[in-house]
């Protein structure tokens, strides 16, 4: 195991991530915004969750070819549900009585969404971006089978020549890096709860 697998492995599951975010957090929006809009989104990033990681892989790599843009396409849309429902959940939640003082006060649906409900959502959205992160740490192992590389090329290598110490190597290490990850999610995901939370 290198540095650079390492870093590959990580880097990924980044820009994965960032994309996750990029497009759950408005199409969550959307759901809330739009009833006839809601179902078909939620319909949609729920059966992309059913799909084995490995058969949604093999089909993206049909189209993009071998390689990291066909790990991070798979990854963004297995980790999209978290996002989307959190998002989804987190505006519907927000208190009614908040939504008609805003309303009262003139604002508008927009300013509303942006300054008010959004803002309280935050902390969902954030539990779902949480999610995605660490299950994606874990789901981008399989993109070492269609040349992503990363972690999951040493456990491949330590399965097929059947050696335990590169396999609990790579465990070991994806173990680490999605503790870590979650640690510092869910860190900043208290800060904004108690930010937020009623004094």
């Amino acid at each position: 195991m290198t540095a650079n697998m390492v870093y590959t492995h990580f880097t990924t599951v980044l820009a994965s991530i960032l994309l996750t975010i990029v497009i759950g957090v408005p199409l969550g929006v959307c759901a809330y915004s739009f009833h006839r809009f809601r179902r078909v989104v939620l319909v949609i990033v729920e059966v992309m969750q059913t799909i084995p990681a490995m058969a949604m892989l093999g089909i993206i790599m049909v189209f993009l070819g071998a390689g990291p843009r066909t790990v991070i396409t798979g990854l963004l849309l297995y980790s999209l549900l978290p996002v989307v429902q959190n998002t989804y959940v987190g505006l519907k939640e927000v208190s009614p009585a908040i939504k008609e003082v805003a309303k009262g006060m003139g604002m508008t649906r927009l300013y509303r969404l942006i300054h008010v409900e959004m803002p309280i959502a935050f902390p969902f959205i954030l539990a779902g971006i949480r999610i995605a992160a660490v299950t994606a740490v874990g789901v981008a192992v399989f993109g070492s089978y269609v040349g992503g590389g990363g972690l999951g090329s040493v456990i491949q290598r330590g399965i097929r020549v059947q050696n335990m110490r590169l396999i609990l190597t790579g465990t070991i290490t994806l173990m680490a890096m999605a503790v870590s990850l979650d640690a510092i999610l869910s860190f900043i995901e208290k800060r904004i709860r108690k930010r937020f939370s009623p004094h």
